[in-house]
């Protein structure tokens, strides 16, 4: 195909966008980042858990697509909202 010639959209580019999306909403769920719209800190667990499942699963459905570094980058991410997550259900 031509430089500039449209591809067709690609499952696997859309949930690598919707993986970076329910894991920003997770950070801002666990309170470690400003809500979008307030701009405010706040926690909600049952949330959090919630997007870190997703993007725990969604990560599962794209591994076999990724190179070893990228598969790497996101299984780490899991293990951080994770970890995350059990530290704050801690407070």
């Amino acid at each position: 195909m031509s430089e500039g010639e449209k591809q067709p959209i690609s499952v696997y580019d859309l949930l690598t966008h919707t993986v970076e999306s329910f894991s920003e909403v997770a950070w801002v769920k666990l309170g470690l980042r400003p809500d979008f719209v307030t701009g405010t800190l706040g926690t909600d667990l049952v949330e959090a858990k919630a997007a870190i499942d997703t993007v725990a699963e969604l990560v599962k459905i794209l591994s076999d697509k990724l190179e070893a570094e990228d598969r790497r980058v996101l299984q780490n991410l899991v293990r951080d909202l994770r970890v995350n997550y059990v530290e704050r259900s801690k407070v």
